[in-house]
């Protein structure tokens, strides 16, 4: 199986998810950051592997693309560390 079907399969099981409290949404958010991060390493190998072989048009919606999914990371990391924070602090 590929990582990108390996991808497909997690993300298809996440929105299946509903958080029933603060755990569950911790959980998720760990379970979708971490998605995310693999994503982008997926991104980030198709843009460097098209590098040179594209025109730069394709190489600049590569390089937007994955910045994008950076920065998804990041987002899910700063809600994460809310949730986490805010459960120890109950």
């Amino acid at each position: 199986m590929s990582d990108i079907e390996a991808l497909l399969q997690e993300l298809h099981a996440l929105k299946a998810l509903r958080p029933a409290g603060r755990d569950d949404l911790g959980s998720l958010l760990a379970r979708a950051r971490s998605a995310a991060g693999r994503w982008a390493d997926v991104l980030d190998e198709i843009r460097e592997s098209a590098r040179g072989r594209v025109g730069p048009r394709a190489e600049a919606a590569l390089e937007v693309a994955f910045r994008r999914a950076e920065e998804s990371y990041v987002e899910l990391e700063i809600a994460l560390a809310d949730c986490t924070r805010r459960g120890a602090g109950r």
